[in-house]
C-alpha cells in the first residue's frame, strides 16, 4: 500500500513537472504572439525572438542568421546576437562550418558536448567559449529563410529535446512573421525607390529647355530618349544676349537621382559661368574644378559646349571628352574634338577652344553614344559610319525631320534588342 501511495507521490510530481514545463511553453508561446507582428521592423522582430529564447530556455548568448539570396559568397548574416544580461562574456562566433550544416542538413542540430563531437572537434579551436548549442532551421513553405541558435545553458545543464523541440516550435511561429516583415520592407523600399526615379525624373525634365529659342538665321533641334526612367544624357541652349547662344549635350555618369542631382550641378555651373561672360575654356575649366570639390571620385560628365553669334558665322567651341560632333560643310567632315578630359576626373584640367565656320546648308550634329553603340541581336553596333549615312544622305532635311529619321534607323538596327543606353541629339543648321 505504502509502495503504491509512494508511486502516485511521484507520478503526480511528474505530471506537475510536465505541466508546469507545458505552462513555461504556452507562455513564451504567448509571450511571442502578443509582442511581435509582421508590421514592426525586421531587426526590432529578430530581436525580441532572441531575447525571449535568451530569457525563456536559460541560455547565456541567442542569435538569429537570415539567408541573403543575393549574397551568393557570404548567404547568412547574423541579424541579432544577444546575451544573457547578467553575464559579461564577448559575442561567440557560430563557426561557418557549423552554419554550413546547417546549410547543407536543414534540420535541427543539437550538440552538448562541442569538443568532442566527431562532426565538428576538429573545427573548433581549443579556446572556443561554445560548450554546447542548439540550432534550429527557419521555414517558411519549405524554404529556408535563416537559423535560430541558442548556446550554452546558463546552469551547465544539457540542451534537452523538450528544449529542441520548443525551439522549432518558436521557429515555426516566427519564420512567417520575419519573412512577412522582410516583404513588408522590401515593398516600402519599392515605393521610396519609385518615388525617387519620380522625382529624379521630373528634376531632369525641368533641366531640359522647355523650347528651342528662335535664333535668327539657324534651325535646330534636340531630343532625348532615355534608356530607363532617369537619364543620364543633358542637352542645354542658353541665351546669352540677342546675338549669342551657348549650346552643350552633356552624358552624366550613374543613374536615378545621383545623376539627376550631378546634371543640375553641372546646369547651374555651365550657366553662372556662360552668362558672367566666360569663354568655352574657361567655363570647362571652372566646372571642372567645382564638380572635383563637390562630387565623388566616381563621378564623371563628358560635355560639349559651343558658342555661335548670328552676326557672324562662326562657333567657338570645347569638347570635354564628349563623342566628337560632325560639322557637316559642303565639300568635307569635320570631327569637332579640341578641348580636353571628362569634367570631374582631374582638378586643375586645361581645356583648348576650337572654331569652326558655318556656312549655308552646313550642319553640326551633337549626339550621344547610345545612337553609335546600339547593339543589335548579332551584337554589331549601330555605328558611327551609319549615322554620317544617314545625314549625309539627308543633308536638306530640316533638323527635326532628321532627328526622327536617325532615331527610326537605330531602333530599326536594334530590333528586339532592348535599349541599353540614352539617345540624344542636337541638329543645328545653318539657312
Amino acid at each position: 500500500m505504502i509502495k503504491k501511495n509512494l508511486k502516485k507521490q511521484d507520478d503526480l510530481l511528474e505530471e506537475n513537472k510536465r505541466l508546469r514545463s507545458a505552462l513555461s511553453e504556452l507562455s513564451v508561446l504567448n509571450d511571442i504572439a502578443t509582442t511581435i507582428n509582421s508590421t514592426q521592423p525586421v531587426e526590432q522582430i529578430v530581436d525580441l525572438i532572441v531575447k525571449k529564447c535568451v530569457k525563456h530556455l536559460r541560455v547565456e548568448q541567442g542569435a538569429i542568421m537570415l539567408i541573403d539570396e543575393k549574397d551568393k559568397n557570404k548567404p547568412l548574416h547574423t541579424m541579432i546576437r544577444e546575451q544573457d544580461s547578467g553575464l559579461n562574456i564577448l559575442p561567440y562566433r557560430f563557426d561557418t562550418q557549423l552554419t554550413g550544416w546547417m546549410l547543407r542538413n536543414q534540420s535541427p542540430l543539437l550538440v552538448n558536448n562541442l569538443s568532442e563531437d566527431e562532426r565538428f572537434k576538429n573545427m573548433i579551436e581549443p579556446d572556443n567559449p561554445i560548450r554546447s548549442f542548439l540550432s534550429v532551421p527557419l521555414r517558411v513553405k519549405n524554404k529556408m529563410i535563416g537559423i535560430l541558435t541558442v548556446f550554452n545553458k546558463t546552469n551547465d545543464d544539457d540542451f534537452t529535446s523538450n528544449d529542441q523541440r520548443l525551439l522549432s516550435i518558436i521557429a515555426s511561429q516566427s519564420s512567417q512573421i520575419i519573412e512577412n516583415a522582410r516583404l513588408l520592407e522590401e515593398e516600402r523600399n519599392l515605393r521610396m525607390m519609385q518615388e525617387e526615379m519620380r522625382v529624379a525624373k521630373e528634376t531632369q525634365r525641368n533641366l531640359l529647355p522647355k523650347e528651342i529659342p528662335d535664333i535668327p538665321g539657324y534651325s535646330i533641334a534636340a531630343s532625348t530618349i532615355s534608356a530607363k526612367e532617369v537619364s543620364g544624357d543633358y542637352y542645354d541652349i542658353i541665351k546669352i544676349d540677342d546675338n549669342r547662344f551657348a549650346f552643350c549635350i552633356g552624358d552624366v555618369t550613374g543613374k536615378g537621382m545621383p545623376a539627376a542631382m550631378l546634371m543640375a550641378n553641372i546646369q547651374a555651373s555651365l550657366r553662372g559661368q556662360i552668362l558672367n561672360g566666360c569663354s568655352c575654356t574657361d567655363t570647362l575649366v571652372n566646372s571642372n574644378n567645382l564638380l572635383c570639390e563637390s562630387t565623388e571620385a566616381t563621378k564623371f560628365v563628358t560635355l560639349f559646349l559651343g558658342v555661335l553669334n548670328t552676326g557672324s558665322t562662326g562657333i567657338y567651341y570645347s569638347n570635354a571628352g564628349h563623342d566628337p560632333p560632325f560639322h557637316f560643310a559642303e565639300s568635307e567632315l569635320k570631327n569637332l574634338k579640341t578641348g580636353g578630359i571628362l569634367l570631374g576626373a582631374f582638378p586643375g584640367a586645361e581645356y583648348e577652344q576650337g572654331e569652326i565656320n558655318m556656312n549655308p546648308g552646313d550642319l553640326l550634329i551633337l549626339f550621344s553614344d547610345g545612337i553609335t553603340e546600339a547593339m543589335n541581336k548579332d551584337h554589331r553596333e549601330f555605328s558611327e559610319e551609319k549615322l554620317i549615312d544617314i545625314i549625309k544622305n539627308n543633308k536638306n532635311t530640316q533638323p527635326d525631320l532628321l532627328i526622327e529619321k536617325i532615331v527610326t534607323a537605330v531602333k530599326e538596327h536594334s530590333g528586339t534588342t532592348p535599349q541599353s543606353d540614352d539617345i540624344t541629339l542636337m541638329i543645328i543648321k545653318r539657312e
